[in-house]
């Protein structure tokens, strides 16, 4: 008895090697993702923190609008007329009763530069710099307008970003689940369909964005001041100014092509205060701007799983050498491909 039980154990310990050495990672190649990124621990998590960083660079136009409530005492002051019915009634307003004066023109180029950083695909918080130019055309109320002097209008911007995750992979994931909610797990055809369905590549995302940010402006009208007569026009105020933070709101609509790489469309409003000031610089006049800007962009995430340099090794999706995770593609490809990623 004692003879039969040892060839069948020595038998049953072949077949658990086997076993086990089929789900062991013997070429050192691993498709899993969730392993270590470098030999240390501190080099791990700094390539994790850099792994949720990326880099942007978008462009555009606008269009703007600049509004005002006017009123002055002495109108003489400001670059105020009268553009059409030349021969009507003298101007009449009073504190109580300003006169409405509302234009707009566009604005182009624009264009921004920024870093974003992605908190567990939920929200996204950023900032960056910017510069606009374009015109400023007069604006108008009634029979009257206010003609700012020159056209140019050239801005530079400091601002930052926080953004909501609307809509992505995982939410469309999440959605599948509850739209197929009532079908029964034993329902195989249905279970199929949406096991297919969720592992298929959606490569959108849709995340609502807040701007907050500061203007400098770089070409403004200045003014004749009698306490500079001969100082530099840098001494000399400006007719045209703004110096409070502005804000903003925008959709933005993001297309992955790769795990690293994006590219994204940004549509959005900017609301902004401005003051104009008189001649003589004794009083001023606010004025409200809204834009509204259109930019396209491109985005960049700092890779941080490196490039495998090993020679031999062939494998273009995420694998490991060593216990440590590489990646054997480009930024600008996919990483670990599907049917009809492969190009």
């Amino acid at each position: 008895m004692n003879f039969i039980k040892l060839p069948l154990s020595i038998i049953l310990c072949f077949l658990l090697t086997a076993v086990f050495a089929q789900e062991e990672d013997i070429f050192g190649i691993s498709a899993k993702a969730k392993n270590p990124k470098s030999e240390s621990g501190m080099g791990n998590v700094a390539r994790n923190v850099l792994e949720m960083l990326s880099v942007e660079l978008s462009g555009g136009g606008a269009y703007q609008q600049f509004g005002t409530s006017f009123y002055s005492a002495n109108p003489s002051l400001y670059p105020f007329s009268r553009y059409q019915n030349l021969d009507g009634d003298p101007l009449d307003i009073t504190e109580e009763n300003p006169l409405d004066m509302k234009g707009g023109d566009w604005m182009f180029p624009i264009w921004n530069g920024g870093v974003r950083i992605n908190l567990f695909n939920l929200l996204t918080i950023g900032g960056g710099y910017g510069q606009e130019s374009g015109n400023l055309s007069p604006i108008q109320g009634d029979n009257y307008q206010f003609n700012f002097e020159g056209a140019n209008y050239r801005a530079s911007k400091v601002y930052g970003t926080i953004g909501l995750v609307l809509y992505d992979a995982n939410r469309r994931r999440a959605f599948l689940n509850w739209r197929y909610r009532n079908y029964s797990s034993s329902n195989l055809y249905m279970q199929s369909e949406l096991r297919q369905r969720a592992k298929q590549n959606y490569p959108w995302r849709f995340v609502l964005e807040a701007e907050l940010g500061k203007l400098n402006l770089k070409e403004a009208y200045r003014g004749i001041d009698s306490r500079f007569p001969n100082g530099p026009v840098s001494s000399v105020p400006r007719l045209l100014a703004s110096d409070e933070n502005y804000y903003g709101l925008g959709l933005r609509i993001e297309r992955d092509f790769s795990e690293y790489t994006k590219m994204f469309i940004k549509g959005g409003a900017d609301f902004r205060k401005f003051t104009y000031a008189a001649a003589d610089f004794s009083e001023v006049q606010d004025l409200d701007q809204k834009l509204y800007a259109l930019q396209f962009g491109l985005a960049v995430r700092f890779p941080g799983t490196k490039r495998c340099k090993i020679a031999g090794c062939g494998v273009v999706m995420k694998h490991m050498h060593n216990g440590i995770e590489y990646r054997g593609s480009g930024i600008f490809n996919f990483q670990d491909r599907k049917v009809g990623q492969w190009y």
